[in-house]
């Protein structure tokens, strides 16, 4: 399901169906509440949690990745403990690329999981517990800023710098899981990923912000692929298909069609079929995101091209700190 326009109109301008569903939020906002007081799985390892304050996307998985990267420098053995939402493995099991789908563990998992050690895992203690038995030294958690089981060491909340925190509503009445004054007090960094624009635009509606501010931005990765000219149907099952149309027509490519599917949408064979006759009568090439291409059949993966983007943050050296004192 996407989420409602309404959900990001700006907080004071909620409009009249917020206002109505204003009680339900509360009430969802009591509940994160009342679940956070449970006590949680204190690691013998250090545990970072990379979350957000919304529902949808915010560009954790990005986040996670450059995370890893950068420990991995380091020398240090990181694996990831993740929920494997929209899979059908409860776990805890370890992510293995070549016996497992989309389907069973997830795609963001699957997609993690060509960078280091993945964990899925419904009961996330039991994921972490896991990693730590197979030697993990450091543990990115994707997600679970709301979840109790685990105690992290260190939070990163990562946001859409172009949406913000939406109309500053709980769910349902708006994007958030929690208020925004209540989770920023429990977070140690918080992460606004967009362009320049996008990042003023958050500044001048929220900030400055009560904890550490860290900027970045996703860059394509090049891989030998010159996109100018490129006549290509895009399809994407993220929280913001626009956002890669967008990506597309900037590096230069002819988008004759953007086709936005809900976020992590099974991609069927009648989809796909469509989708290329489509592309073959407009003399395109089929082109997904990196976690799409995580969802499609390995028969179909040969016939797509897949826009490869890695977060690039302006300065380090707030969350260079914090892993120093985690002796990271």
């Amino acid at each position: 399901m996407r989420a409602p326009g309404f959900w990001w109109r700006a907080p004071d301008r909620p409009g009249l169906l917020p206002r109505l569903l204003a009680p339900l939020g509360w009430l969802y906002a009591a509940g994160t509440a009342r679940r956070l007081r449970q006590p949680g799985h204190v690691a013998r390892v250090p545990v970072i949690c990379v979350g957000n304050l919304t529902a949808g996307g915010a560009g954790k998985t990005p986040t996670v990745i450059a995370l890893i990267e950068r420990l991995v420098a380091r020398g240090r053995k990181v694996h990831v403990v993740s929920r494997g939402y929209g899979g059908s493995l409860a776990g805890p099991l370890r992510v293995v690329e070549a016996q497992h789908s989309a389907a069973e563990v997830g795609d963001e998992p699957l997609l993690l999981s060509a960078f280091a050690p993945v964990w899925v895992a419904r009961d996330r203690a039991a994921g972490v517990r896991a990693a730590e038995a197979a030697g993990a030294e450091v543990i990115l958690m994707d997600d679970g800023f709301q979840n109790p089981a685990v105690k992290p060491a260190l939070s990163l909340l990562v946001v859409d710098a172009a949406k913000g925190f939406g109309n500053a509503r709980c769910i349902p009445a708006g994007p958030l899981r929690e208020p925004v004054a209540t989770g920023l007090a429990r977070a140690d960094l918080v992460l606004t990923i967009g362009d320049a624009e996008a990042q003023a635009r958050f500044d001048a509606g929220w900030g400055p912000l009560a904890v550490p501010h860290l900027r970045g931005a996703l860059h394509p990765l090049q891989m030998g692929m010159d996109w100018k000219g490129e006549r290509v149907l895009a399809f994407a099952g993220i929280a913001d298909p626009s956002r890669f149309f967008a990506t597309l027509r900037a590096e230069g490519a002819e988008v004759v069609r953007g086709e936005a599917l809900s976020d992590h949408e099974m991609l069927s064979e009648t989809l796909l079929r469509r989708l290329e006759a489509e592309a073959a009568a407009a003399g395109a090439q089929l082109v997904t995101t990196e976690k799409d291409a995580a969802r499609l059949p390995a028969h179909w993966r040969p016939k797509v091209l897949t826009l490869v983007v890695r977060l690039k943050l302006d300065d380090w050296t707030p969350l260079d700190a914090h892993l120093h004192r985690l002796g990271l």
